[in-house]
Formats: C-alpha cells, structure tokens, sequence
C-alpha cells in the first residue's frame, strides 16, 4: 500500500529568487510536485528536480485559476499518492496566505505538513524601494492590513479609527484597485492629506515600479500612471527616506531582463553579475558542452596525448579546452610531466587562469583575445618543425592551424570536447519572447547565435530572427558578431573583450545611453 506523502507549505519570498530561504529552497528541490502561484518567482522553478510535476493555481486580477478549497483539496490527493509536495507561496505563507486553511485540511486527513516562513512583501517590498518600515526618528511600530476586499467587506475587517490613530507605518497588501477609498478613509480619521504614500509594484523584481505622492494626491497620481496590481502600499513618514535610500532602482541593470545563452555549466558568472548588477538573468542554454562520443574521436584524442614528449607548444583558445583536456588525461592515466617540453600559450585571460590555476605557467598572452592576435604575438618564437598540440572543440576555426602549418610548424588538433545544441525547454522564456518581456540578449560566441535560432524554431517559432529582432543584442566580440549579422540580427553593441567583464560593461554603456 502506498504511504502518505508530505506537504511544505513554503515561503517563496516576494519575487527576487534569491529571497527564498535555504530551507525552502532544499524542499523546493527534493519535490515530486511543485504547486505555485503568480507571486512566486519562475526562476525559482528551475530548482525542481528533474521530472518533477508543476502546478499553476495562481489568481489573476479577473479570474481565479482555482479556487481555494480546491486547491487545499489538491495538496491532499497529492499527497496520498505518496508524493513529496511543495507549495510555493509568494512572500510568507502566514501573512494573508490561507496558509491556516491548507494546513487545517492537510491535518484533517492525516498528512505530515511543515510551514516554511518565507520573506514577506510587507516589508521586502519597501525595502527594495529604498523605505524602511520603521525607523527610530519616524515609526516605532507596522501594522499590515489586508486591502484587496471590496469597500464594504474593508469596513467590516478593519477598524479605521484605530489603524490610523496607529503611532507607525500602515502597510496595505493588495490594495491598488481600492487607493482612493482607503485613502480617503484615512483622511476621515484623522490622517493629515500630506502624509507621505508610495505605492511599489512588482517589488524587488525586474519589473518593479514606484509611485510617491500624499495620502490627498495619490488616488490621482495612480490613475494617470496606469498603475496595475499587485503591489504594495505604505503609508507614513518613513516614505521621505526613499529620497536618500533608493539603492535598487539605482542600479546600472535595474529593470532589464537578461537571456543568457551559455551552456548552464559556464551560465553562472554572467548571470550573477547581471544579478549583482540590478538585472534579472533568464539562464536559456543553447548549447551544451560534452566529451566526443564516437570512438574513432576517442582513440584520435589517446594517441595524440600519448605522444605528450613530442610537443614543443601546447596551445589553449577556451576555458572549457583547458578543463577538458585534463579530464582526457585524467581517463587515460597521462601525467601532464610528460608534456615538459612543451612551452604554453593561451587566448585571453579566463584561459590563462584556468591554466594557473593548475600550476601551468602561460609563456604568452596575447593583446587581441583571438587567434589572430596569439599567432601576432608569437611571430618570433615559433620554430618551423616544432609540434604544437591544439586542445579544442569541434567548432574551433581554423585559422591557428592553418597558419601554424604556413609557418612550418606541425600543429596537431585534437576536438577535446564537442558543442550540441541543449535539448531543455523552457516555456516561461518562450511566452517571455512573445510577450517582450526580454530586454537583452547576450550572445557569448558564434554557436549560441545559431543554437538559439535553431532552439527557437523547434519550440515552434516559425521566424526565430523576427521573433527577437528587436531586444537588443549583445555579442562578446567581432566574430560573434559577424555570425548575428549573418544571421539577420542587429548588433546593439559589442564587447572590446573577449572576457564576460568587458560583456558586461558594453550592457551597462548600452543601457545607460538608452536611458538618457
């Protein structure tokens, strides 16, 4: 018979990804099931285990997906099919979630549950906005009110005399649609018309936008700003901090959903500074990074490093041939001493690291981070005659080899790793693309140009380079470029480096004249 599975009622935080606590993040993780809402970041979907189940119960202003009861009555029948369940609530699931009827249901029939507190909108929101909630010179204390009930059902849950002769910050969850009735209910009790109110929607995502006025001018301000649910409002003094602590909305990123196209193993560092940066990182591998496969490939790879003494040059154009030339002498049991003759070279600086990092000193490092410039700067040390061992992957040009040859040299190419178009989808970035919800592109080489056309096209986009022809691209350097031109796209600006921080400056110098 089967067991009875398990519910985490958890916290999703109030939208940045990052919010989620660990405990809920390691539960998300380990899910056969995942049940979400709107308010719940996508991002945080990525989490889920491979094969995992995602539900959507989420609300929208005019339609309910699935009515409360009914989904208590899910999380139930979930888990008596033995299944390990998360249900991923935006913000804290204690704090106007119905947390307390999920759970009642749960503990009816039996079912282990755990409530995972998450970050509430409550007060992340704000913070994001650059307002604390309390502060020692304007608020001592937060009262947090629902505000999303119609005017008569508000009467009925709050008592306004009470909540506005209150000493601190008033905080209303919800309440966009209902600004002016609630405003003016303040106003009635006793809340001067200059008290300050802002209005965050979208807070602490890519999205998020703010709205400063007074409790007498905002219920105007929000109208001719079209400002839409869900966000947050905050009423009270603390408001005038936002002057001098605004940090997010500051930042050079803010507002521009990123989609990153590197293969996920090598996503991490763009994505984080696009992160650290304001930004928001929509990781989509294109491509993936993996062995040769064949076995004819395999026995060319072992007799090429087998002949390690024979090499006067050992020559390195990626990170990634750096890393997969030493997991082949790793499964061949090759010492990298026997390579002792051999001097090292390495296009640009990511590369040279990865060598030094394993205790290889880089003779040379050329000024263009490409394979011109190597063969530029070792114009007066190569040797006609000398063997040069070249680790790379099977889209490598052949611009080195073929010129080492001219030289004289015997180059000898070796395809350690191989790129194939990734085989993941992702339907968020998809109805992301449709609905312009893309900001930016990066393009970090030639084959995520054509992996991503080519991913697009069988996710069923018809014309992939219409599709995306308007978000602005940004390529890592000229030959990435030639190939989005090739292509039929438009460069929006490209790096002077070949490096992931020169990538990131050309966004941020992109960005930043768009805006002016």
């Amino acid at each position: 018979m089967m067991g009875k599975g398990i519910v985490y009622l958890v916290g999703a935080g109030p939208g940045d990804a990052k919010l989620i606590t660990l405990r809920g993040l390691e539960y998300l993780k380990k899910s056969d099931v995942v049940v979400y809402d709107r308010l719940a970041s996508p991002r945080l979907l990525a989490h889920m285990k491979p094969g995992a189940e995602k539900v959507y119960v989420g609300k929208l202003p005019d339609r309910h997906t699935m009515k409360q009861e009914e989904i208590n009555q899910l999380l139930v029948d979930l888990a008596l099919q033995g299944k390990v369940v998360t249900r991923l609530k935006g913000g804290d699931p204690t704090i106007f979630g119905r947390v307390g009827e999920e759970a009642g249901l749960l503990k009816e029939n039996g079912i282990s549950f755990e409530i995972v507190p998450g970050i509430t909108s409550a007060i992340a929101v704000p913070a994001y906005a650059g307002i604390p909630v309390t502060h020692r010179d304007f608020a001592s204390s937060l009262s947090i009110i629902t505000g999303h009930e119609s005017p008569d059902k508000l009467d009925r849950s709050i008592y306004w005399d009470k909540v506005t002769n209150a000493t601190g910050t008033l905080i209303f969850l919800m309440g966009v649609a209902k600004i002016g009735y609630i405003a003016n209910q303040l106003m009635k009790h006793g809340k001067l018309g200059t008290t300050p109110v802002a209005l965050v929607r979208w807070g602490t995502r890519v999205e998020q936008q703010t709205v400063v006025g007074t409790l007498a001018t905002i219920e105007q301000m929000v109208r001719e700003a079209n400002f839409q649910p869900p966000a947050v409002i905050v009423v009270g003094d603390v408001v005038l901090q936002r002057e001098q602590l605004q940090w997010y909305e500051s930042k050079p990123l803010f507002g521009t959903r990123v989609l990153v196209t590197r293969a996920r193993a090598q996503a991490s560092e763009l994505a984080d500074l696009v992160d650290e940066l304001g930004g928001e990182p929509c990781e989509y591998p294109v491509i993936d990074i993996r062995e040769p496969q064949e076995a004819s490939a395999v026995a060319t790879l072992r007799a090429a490093l087998s002949e390690a003494e024979q090499y006067g040059w050992l020559m390195f154009t990626s990170v990634n041939g750096v890393e997969y030339f030493y997991r082949w002498l790793r499964r061949f049991g090759i010492d990298i001493r026997r390579f002792h003759k051999a001097r090292i070279a390495a296009v640009g600086p990511r590369t040279a690291e990865a060598l030094e990092n394993r205790g290889l000193t880089v003779e040379l490092l050329p000024a263009k981070f490409q394979a011109e410039g190597l063969l530029e700067q070792l114009a007066d040390e190569l040797q006609a005659g000398e063997r040069v061992l070249l680790p790379r992957g099977d889209l490598a040009r052949e611009v080195l080899p073929r010129e080492l040859a001219a030289k004289g040299l015997l180059p000898t190419e070796i395809d350690v790793y191989e790129t194939v178009l990734a085989d993941t989808q992702d339907d968020q970035v998809l109805e992301w693309i449709n609905e312009q919800q893309i900001h930016m592109i990066t393009f970090t080489s030639s084959s995520t140009v054509t992996n991503l056309l080519e991913k697009l096209r069988r996710s069923g986009i018809s014309d992939p380079v219409q599709a995306i022809l308007d978000i602005p691209a940004i390529s890592i350097g000229p030959l990435t470029s030639a190939t989005m031109k090739e292509a039929g796209l438009r460069v929006a600006a490209e790096a002077e480096q070949a490096t992931i921080p020169s990538l990131i400056d050309a966004m941020i110098k992109y960005r930043s004249a768009e805006r002016t």
